[in-house]
């Protein structure tokens, strides 16, 4: 049997940083959908002073990103930015759960290449990313890990700032 152990920890990684794998085993208020899963309706078009980025904006750039790098890794390399097959909410439309369901989506489609490697030597191996540039498997995977984190903390800083209080915050009651 083929080795996996490198495949299923970032297959592990790669749903931790998106979604929490679960209440006992992550800390779910760092991973990007429990994030968006209490942004309230009237933040997700709402600009901090001096931003230009909205959360509904971040959304679709993360978005964006996964169908980009799962085009250009795993699947024809054709797919531009700027067009509706990349980003159908970059018009601002599309309710916070269609983005979310969109976006769940792009990440299921990413995950199911990620899974389907036959062994670990292909996170070794050399994939297109969306720039023309050749890079190892296993890199352009942990730079989707990492993206969906980054956001989820900025994601996180736009609510503090909408709020007034740029504190902390934490999905679990009683803390923050």
């Amino acid at each position: 049997m083929a080795a996996r152990d490198r495949i299923e920890t970032m297959l592990y990684m790669l749903d931790e940083a998106f979604r929490g794998v679960g209440i006992e085993e992550s800390n779910e208020s760092q991973a990007l959908l429990t994030n968006l899963a209490t942004v309230p309706p009237d933040q997700w078009h709402a600009l901090p002073a001096g931003a230009v980025r909205s959360i509904h904006d971040i959304v679709g750039h993360v978005g964006a990103c996964k169908v980009m790098y799962d085009d250009y890794a795993f699947g024809g390399g054709t797919l531009q930015f700027g067009t509706p097959e990349v980003e159908p909410f970059a018009d601002g439309g599309g309710s916070p759960d269609e983005l979310v369901r969109w976006l769940s989506k792009a990440h299921g489609r990413l995950v199911d290449h990620v899974a389907a490697l036959a062994d670990d030597g292909e996170l070794d191996l050399f994939r297109l990313a969306n720039w023309g540039e050749q890079r190892p498997t296993r890199w352009l995977i942990a730079a989707m890990i990492t993206h969906d984190a980054y956001h989820a903390g900025e994601i996180n800083h736009i609510r503090s700032l909408l709020d007034g209080d740029d504190r902390w915050r934490f999905v679990q009651q009683g803390f923050g």
